[in-house]
């Protein structure tokens, strides 16, 4: 592993003048285990031990925003680029499991380094020094292992959501969660219903998007259950079906694995089937059905969404593709035209992502023949994309406008024209030109 770090021109002249102006400078945190991990940092936080006047007074000529000042954090922007400065601090006693009571600023390192969640999250790092590794997150990084700083019924007794963030780190990195560490998580986890519904959201989307994913959420199952309890009676559902080879549980956890690192496609992926139990049913050849388990996962996935806080429009297109995951069709241009008009290009093509990572995560012989099928579809979509064929009403060669000109009173009549000229135009009974439309159109009027 390389221990060489590259800055970017914003944590490097904050660094500097922090040095020139006597103070020490050292890099800190998710900056430097993901440089080391060779993944570009998002962000640059840097911790010193000028307190917090004195990082205002170094950095008079740029903007200092003061984002958590009583804190010991200001945020400094570089022509635009934000970089967090925090001063060596030590927390109190955190009555609240998220904000320290008070907080007291010093002039020890190590001190600050202690307070951190996790070991890969303890590095700091100088030009002149390099890594800083007091609490063995080397080691820890090399190993891939999660492991809190000191205790960790402490580091999860002074913030909650770190119980949460640890499954977090594992499912984004890869890494495996240490024994010591995932016994005060499981331990603790009822203490996630004190955190703020938003703050969790934030964290289980990352989770969600990590590559360790499944892995993590099948051994820390109760972890994610605590957070979305509506998932609880799908472990271990069975699912007696030719198509399925895993129980409720399972299949969700490998579609969400299975799909795109699109976070509206693996959040439908997680709630997909989440109605299946309630929907259950066996027939006399001891075959499982989930009928109407679409609507049920539906509306119990507006509710967790609205629970998290999800934004509208993305809690939206979760719905829709929730909704229709199952929609069958025929494979040919004119249903899938019709589709396109009900979703438009954005959603279906996302809808046929959906159907992959649905297909990917059954039985193996039935997905062979689901994803043959669900490539066909693609490229026909993609033909249609790529030709411009027209699919909604908005590509007509003619608007209400026209209809309305050519004699038809404007109202319901208009949409009513316009919805059924665009179906003889995708079944292939009218051309989609002007002429055409406007002849078949008089038709209407008359």
């Amino acid at each position: 592993m390389s221990y060489e770090i590259a800055l970017t021109r914003a944590a490097s002249k904050a660094m500097a003048s922090l040095r020139e102006s006597g103070f020490a400078a050292y890099a800190v945190g998710g900056c430097v285990r993901d440089s080391l991990l060779g993944i570009a940092p998002g962000d640059w936080d840097i911790t010193t031990n000028a307190l917090p006047d004195q990082v205002c007074g170094v950095f008079s000529e740029y903007t200092v925003v003061p984002t958590g000042i009583k804190h010991g954090t200001v945020t400094v922007l570089f022509d635009g680029e934000p970089v967090e400065i925090t001063t060596f601090r030590a927390d109190g006693h955190y009555s609240d499991s998220r904000r320290p009571d008070s907080v007291s600023f010093s002039a020890d390192l190590r001190g600050d380094l202690s307070r951190r969640d996790f070991t890969v999250n303890a590095l700091a790092w100088s030009p002149d020094e390099g890594v800083i590794d007091c609490f063995g997150g080397l080691s820890d990084l090399a190993g891939g292992i999660i492991r809190c700083v000191g205790s960790p019924k402490d580091r999860f007794g002074e913030d909650a959501l770190r119980i949460l963030r640890c499954a977090r780190f594992a499912s984004s990195l890869g890494f495996a969660i240490e024994a010591d560490t995932a016994r005060a998580m499981h331990a603790m986890k009822s203490s996630l219903s004190i955190v703020a519904r938003e703050r969790v959201r934030t964290e289980l989307v990352k989770a969600i998007l990590g590559r360790g994913f499944e892995g993590v959420f099948t051994e820390h199952r109760d972890i994610l259950l605590e957070c979305i309890p509506e998932l609880a009676p799908c472990v271990d559902f069975p699912q007696n079906h030719p198509y399925h080879m895993y129980d409720v549980y399972r299949h969700i956890i490998k579609s969400v694995a299975s799909a795109e690192k699109d976070i509206i496609v693996r959040m439908a992926m997680l709630l997909h089937d989440i109605g299946k139990p309630a929907c259950h049913t066996r027939d006399e050849q001891g075959i499982d059905h989930f009928r109407g388990h679409q609507q049920k996962s539906h509306d119990m996935a507006e509710e967790i969404l609205r629970r998290l806080r999800f934004p509208a429009r993305m809690s939206e297109d979760i719905l829709m593709l929730v909704k229709y995951h199952d929609d069958r069709f025929e494979h040919t241009p004119a249903e899938i035209k019709r589709r396109l008009a009900r979703f438009g290009s954005r959603l279906f093509e996302l809808l046929i992502r959906v159907k992959r990572a649905d297909a990917l995560a059954q039985a193996p012989n039935p997905h062979g023949i689901w994803l043959n099928g669900i490539g066909e579809v693609e490229e026909i979509f993609r033909d249609i994309i790529a030709k411009g064929e027209c699919y909604c009403v908005s590509m007509l060669a003619v608007n209400g406008g026209d209809l309305i000109a050519a004699g038809m009173k404007p109202g319901k009549a208009v949409g009513d024209a316009l919805g059924l000229l665009l179906e003889r135009v995708i079944s292939g009974e009218i051309e989609n030109e002007r002429e055409a439309l406007l002849k078949f159109a008089a038709n209407i009027v008359k």
